[in-house]
């Protein structure tokens, strides 16, 4: 669209009546690191927001302020609904939350999952929420069983070798 036809007004309002942020209709399960990444993250976007609240009168900062409120919202809804899940309290021997699961599947690649609530969640660092489909393979086996994961690719044999707490 052109510049035409775009009212100054307009511009100065864009982005600050953001769309609220979906929360998940699962249980928000979380282990006391993913509790401690909420309460973190919840104080530095309060952090944040006193930094901006000050300069409201300016467009930018008005946005910037819009997205930060969205966001607080969002991960104090979080943190009022945050289960925690103290892995040490878990049986040993069945993976459940908070498990770390060494597999292997039917090539003979080696992983590890550990399985987390859905904002802990990090493929990066090997963190699966408890939701995902691995993760649903692997719940409720033990060390020796095979499950099937069921992966877009296709499915994939995974055979439990270790289960850590």
């Amino acid at each position: 669209m052109s510049r035409g036809f775009v009212k100054e007004d307009d511009l100065e309002l864009a982005g600050t009546d953001l769309p609220e942020r979906p929360l998940s209709q699962h249980a928000n399960y979380v282990t006391p690191d993913g509790l401690q990444q909420l309460q973190q993250t919840v104080k530095t976007l309060e952090s944040a927001r006193s930094q901006y609240i000050v300069r409201k009168e300016d467009p930018s900062a008005q946005q910037k302020l819009a997205e930060i409120d969205r966001d607080l919202r969002y991960f104090v809804a979080k943190l009022e609904s945050a289960q925690l899940v103290d892995p040490a309290q878990q049986p040993r021997h069945t993976v459940l939350f908070g498990a770390k699961v060494q597999v292997e599947d039917e090539t003979g690649q080696q992983s590890v999952f550990q399985i987390v609530g859905e904002d802990e969640a990090d493929i990066a660092q090997q963190k699966v929420s408890y939701v995902s489909p691995v993760a649903k393979a692997l719940l409720g086996r033990k060390a020796g069983d095979s499950t099937v994961w069921q992966r877009p690719a296709g499915p994939l044999q995974l055979d439990i070798l270790t289960i850590e707490y």
